[in-house]
């Protein structure tokens, strides 16, 4: 699958398209937990955390956003909310890298569109750990510019984030192609500030031209 002639350069999502929670979410809550005595099984926090995640509304990935999200997972397991007791050290572990996986495809793409000299840029909700967690993962050094949701206080899908990427690339939307692994968030939200899109799905069946199983799509 080509990027097109007209492409110059490519944004991508980090959560779910480049990198993944290690072992898992659940795994990650019920590490923390288990420090304060809580034997919590990760199966249980991984089903308890997509609930919640689903029924947030207006997250705009501020700390409190997650302290309450937390909260939410954790629900009545605990006596005392993590807001009250261990949600700054588990806040704090999301933001290095033993928590985090890389997804196998991501270095080969980004080396050879680097070699290709195609432009490379981050369009991420996310927060202030987005930026050190990157460097720490050596991913940082493919981007020329990176965009966090709570820097410009816009997250996507809003078309403001977008328009800031294509500003600092000082790129027309149509020459900008965005990956991400959200329906919404980034095929709507790119495609609806002008940007090409491809849903990154792996592991699934295409069921759509622009839906990819792998980054090495984009350069083969």
């Amino acid at each position: 699958m080509s990027l097109g002639e007209n492409i110059k350069a490519v944004t991508f999502d980090v959560g779910g398209t480049l990198i993944e929670p290690w072992l898992s979410v659940g795994h990650v809550y019920s590490k923390v937990a288990a420090r304060h005595g809580f034997n919590i099984p990760p199966e249980l926090l991984n089903e308890r955390f997509a609930a919640a995640w689903k029924a947030k509304q207006n997250f705009g990935h501020s700390m409190r956003d997650w302290s309450d999200l937390v909260d939410a997972t954790f629900g009545k397991l605990i006596l005392k909310p993590p807001s009250q007791t261990f949600f700054p050290e588990l806040y704090e572990e999301f933001a290095v890298q033993r928590s985090w996986k890389v997804f196998d495809d991501v270095m080969p793409c980004l080396a050879e569109l680097q070699q290709r000299k195609v432009r490379l840029a981050v369009i991420s909700n996310w927060d202030e750990r987005l930026r050190p967690l990157l460097e720490n993962l050596n991913l940082s050094q493919f981007f020329e510019t990176i965009v966090v949701s709570i820097e410009v206080g816009a997250p996507k899908p809003s078309a403001t984030i977008f328009n800031v990427a294509a500003g600092k690339l000082q790129l027309n939307p149509n020459e900008i192609l965005h990956i991400g692994d959200s329906p919404r968030e980034d095929v709507d939200g790119a495609r609806g500030a002008g940007f090409g899109a491809r849903l990154i799905a792996r592991g699934k069946r295409a069921i759509e031209n622009e839906q990819i199983s792998s980054l090495l799509e984009l350069v083969n």
